[in-house]
């Protein structure tokens, strides 16, 4: 199986299925790449790799293998607090203690750092003692989306493999296999709005099928002027709690976008956002986008729910 599962990037497959062939295994990667790029499907890949016990690694069906790829492997640890907006100086020390530890089963223990631009300086410079002189069986994968926040003396110690975007083709086809029930025109659109990345692609179409009741009949009644039909959605959003309410917003508002870049010749992922572009006036989408965005910025400044839909109620009749 090698890294196969891994899409794209053949440079970077075959240098690691080189490297690891060749025994010449570092104690440091860097993996990035932006958000969706495919850092955490390499980064289980490359530490199943380094703990297969198959011919071929990663074999991917070997005991460690599967392990690793469930995320019960006792030798790999996820180095993250994700409750928190940075990596704390806490965290990196204990890695650094658990790392004298010898592996429980394989013949290395390998670290994730899944956030590794969030460290915080104090964190890189405890790591770099580690980094400095690690014990043989010692590897670290720093997975980031922005390698310029780490320090020049960390990123000089590690190798980097910087994950590129997949061709059109290969995009798409990844898209509709994994969404057999979504148009072509969907798909595409999907991929093209993705930068390339599958990750960002399957979250562009995922949205699509968690549409919420309020937004496709907010949608309908918008799409045909009908103000009582947009009255009847509101009313009952009056009771619920800010939060709930500047969520559900969001998704009306990325409708009326997408509409909007419709309307103006761009191919839109949503079917509900295809068919209103061509209801309605770019000058009626912005205006209702503004007073939307307006609406969230008072639901955020404490302005109750049933003001904001009220609100609306009124701003809404375009």
């Amino acid at each position: 199986m090698g890294f196969e599962s891994l899409l794209g990037n053949r440079r970077i497959r075959d240098n690691l299925q080189r490297s690891l062939r060749a025994g010449r295994i570092s104690h440091f990667y860097l993996i990035s790449g932006p958000k969706g790029s495919g850092k955490h499907t390499l980064g289980r890949l490359l530490a199943a790799a380094l703990l297969c016990g198959g011919e071929e690694t990663p074999c991917l069906s070997c005991p460690s293998c599967r392990k690793v790829l469930s995320g019960t492997h006792p030798d790999v640890i996820w180095v993250d607090e994700p409750e928190k907006k940075t990596v704390s100086v806490a965290l990196i020390r204990r890695a650094r203690e658990d790392l004298y530890i010898r592996p429980n089963e394989g013949e290395r223990k390998i670290y994730l750092f899944p956030r590794a631009q969030d460290m915080t300086t104090e964190a890189q410079n405890a790591l770099l003692k580690v980094l400095e002189e690690p014990p043989g069986y010692g590897v670290f994968l720093l997975l980031t989306d922005n390698p310029e926040k780490l320090l020049p003396t960390v990123r000089s110690r590690c190798t980097e493999l910087s994950l590129q975007s997949l061709d059109s083709r290969t995009l798409e086809n990844a898209l509709q296999e994994r969404f057999p029930q979504a148009s072509a025109e969907s798909v595409a659109a999907a991929a093209a709005r993705s930068g390339g990345f599958l990750g960002q692609g399957i979250r562009i179409l995922s949205d699509q099928d968690t549409v919420s009741k309020e937004t496709r009949a907010f949608a309908n009644a918008f799409a045909k002027r009908n103000i009582l039909g947009i009255l009847g959605v509101l009313i009952p959003m009056e009771k619920w709690n800010r939060d709930a309410l500047t969520d559900e917003l969001q998704r009306w508002t990325e409708l009326l976008e997408e509409a909007l870049r419709c309307r103006c010749g761009f191919t839109a992922v949503s079917p509900a956002a295809r068919v209103l572009g061509q209801m309605r006036s770019a000058g009626e989408f912005t205006q209702a986008i503004a007073c939307l965005k307006k609406a969230m910025e008072y639901a955020q400044g404490n302005v109750s729910p049933a003001a904001v839909c009220g609100y609306l109620q009124w701003a809404l009749r375009i």
